[in-house]
């Protein structure tokens, strides 16, 4: 375990390291490079924001004002009935929207249930195996201007689903 934590340690500095010696030895002017590319990546932010916004506002509310947990006890009946237990339900719901509200819901989930629950096995499985679909498109999607994503938010959404539902199955049949 020392050695893994020394490797992480030092993968970064050695990383840099390596690119300063390529751009020294390819006669390139590293700091403007850097520079350069910090100016470019203020744009970028500058261009997004308003979206990141947006998405965080509507978390917010969402969060806040008990929608969630209205459509959590609505839908409960038929995720009980496929296995899905409804303390993950918010997490399902959060988790293509927000990576930080779905990291706090799970980070609850297994603060109560514990992380070797069954509940904690399928919320831990989701959280790593789905994506910050709407956060992550809007990203991409705002920093070059794409406007038509209705293909690519179906198919990521498809995969956020497959994604949930093989956890739910894998936990559900090992457990």
């Amino acid at each position: 375990m020392k050695v893994i934590n020394y490797i992480s340690s030092i993968a970064i500095p050695i990383v840099i390291v390596i690119i300063i010696i390529y751009g020294i030895l390819d006669k390139k002017k590293i700091y403007d490079i850097f520079v350069e590319g910090a100016r470019e990546g203020i744009d970028i932010v500058i261009k997004i924001f308003p979206t990141l916004l947006g998405i965080f506002l509507a978390v917010g509310v969402l969060r806040s004002s008990g929608l969630l947990e209205l459509i959590t006890n609505g839908l409960s009946f038929f995720t009980n009935k496929i296995g899905l237990p409804s303390e993950v339900v918010p997490l399902a719901l959060l988790r293509p929207i927000s990576g930080s509200a779905s990291l706090a819901v799970a980070t609850d989930i297994m603060t109560r249930y514990g992380v070797d629950s069954k509940i904690g096995l399928i919320a831990s499985t989701i959280m790593g195996s789905t994506e910050t679909t709407f956060y992550t498109i809007a990203v991409y999607t705002s920093s070059v201007g794409v406007k038509k994503i209705r293909f690519v938010l179906a198919a990521a959404l498809i995969a956020d689903f497959v994604g949930m539902m093989t956890s739910v199955i894998v936990w559900n049949c090992i457990l």
